[in-house]
């Protein structure tokens, strides 16, 4: 099970927290902005209670500190509406909850004594709204309802005349009001967090199981549905564009006698370093694949011509004869490669295919003063 802190909720692996921001930000972005603006409309709404409960004369400062306070949202809004927005996406709308939380407390100091019985619930709807409506992270949350808890007891301890016992009871109710969203955020967030691992781990179950079906066992290169899919790609590409193709059929000779001599270990052995030489002997996004058996295909993109595609021939002629230590040492390796240009007129994978298959044995043919006569030879006669 991938490690979280037990209170932060961040992964331990740094590179699982920056995915999980990755993941995650599309899919909150507009939690947050709703958030930046209902918020701010219900703390404006708070105007309703002031022609019941505020005199007339506090009025006008009781709106300067609630407007000065709406600076921060529309502020926050606007950035959310850029990159910036990225590197700071859940402090601000923590750093909103703050905002909001402490303009309220200056409010109900200056307010009378009776009437901000009538103001502090709202301490409690901010402290609900941090933690579940925000969008911010639980840590933050934390870390702003405490805040604000701190200060609304240091604001209100410190009058003479503010009775103990109201402050001990709104303190009962805020504190209630903590373990309660807090806990409700805490489990949200680590839910969340538990099933984009969760997701990760199908995710990277699928991409494996992907891998391996377009992918040969033994030597790990593309098989033949992955080979038909680049090759497709690229005759789809060629009525955009006049860039022409290669395809080499290599086909490895005097293969069988290494398996009845060494045995099949060896002779997988002698594959996966084919496929090694092979890799090595073409550019990184050229296409080396094994079609069964001995037989291999390499498909190269953008060759300018004939007398360049047989060049790159050779040199994997010469790759593949290179002995190499690891094989014994009666071993000696060599291939015949047949090559197919295209897109031509009517080209189709399987005709490419077939005619670099055809060309591979006429190459076969001519190192061979009596090439054998085998059941594909006679039918490529035909």
């Amino acid at each position: 099970m991938t490690r979280l802190h037990p209170l932060t909720l961040r992964f331990h692996n740094a590179a699982l927290e920056r995915a999980y921001d990755d993941y995650v930000y599309p899919r909150m972005l507009l939690q947050w902005r709703a958030a930046l603006v209902i918020g701010p409309a219900l703390y404006v709404l708070l105007f309703i209670l002031d022609g019941w409960y505020i005199p007339d004369a506090q009025r006008g400062a009781l709106w300067a500190i609630r407007l000065g306070s709406l600076i921060v949202p529309i502020t926050f809004i606007a950035i959310t509406f850029t990159p910036r927005y990225r590197r700071c996406a859940y402090l601000l709308p923590a750093l909103n909850g703050l905002t909001g939380g402490l303009g309220l407390i200056a409010m109900m100091q200056l307010m009378p004594l009776e009437v901000v019985a009538h103001y502090y619930p709202v301490v409690v709807v901010v402290t609900f709204f941090t933690y579940n409506f925000s969008g911010t992270r639980f840590i933050y949350a934390l870390a702003v309802d405490l805040t604000l808890l701190i200060t609304y007891n240091l604001c209100f301890g410190a009058m003479v005349d503010y009775p103990s016992h109201l402050l001990a009871t709104q303190d009962f109710f805020i504190i209630c009001a903590n373990l309660i969203g807090g806990s409700a955020g805490y489990l949200v967030e680590l839910q969340r967090r538990r099933l984009f691992v969760h997701k990760q781990a199908l995710e990277d179950e699928r991409r494996l199981h992907l891998e391996r079906s377009l992918h040969d066992s033994l030597t790990g290169l593309p098989n033949r549905a992955l080979l038909y899919d680049r090759m497709a790609q690229l005759l789809a590409d060629a009525e955009r564009s006049s860039a022409r193709h290669a395809l080499y059929f290599v086909d490895l000779d005097d293969f069988k006698p290494v398996n009845d001599i060494h045995g099949h270990a060896v002779g997988d052995q002698v594959l996966q370093q084919v496929a090694q030489r092979m890799r090595q002997a073409v550019r990184e996004g050229d296409t080396v694949a094994r079609l069964g058996g001995d037989e291999f295909v390499i498909l190269t993109a953008n060759t300018p011509d004939e007398a360049t595609a047989a060049q790159q021939a050779e040199r994997i002629q010469a790759m593949i004869a290179d002995h190499g230590a690891r094989l014994p040492a009666d071993i000696t390796l060599s291939a015949s490669i047949g090559l197919c240009l295209f897109p031509y007129e009517g080209a189709t994978i399987e005709d490419i295919i077939h005619r670099a298959d055809q060309s591979m044995y006429r190459a076969k043919a001519a190192t061979d003063a009596t090439p054998p006569r085998t059941e594909r030879q006679l039918i490529a006669q035909k």
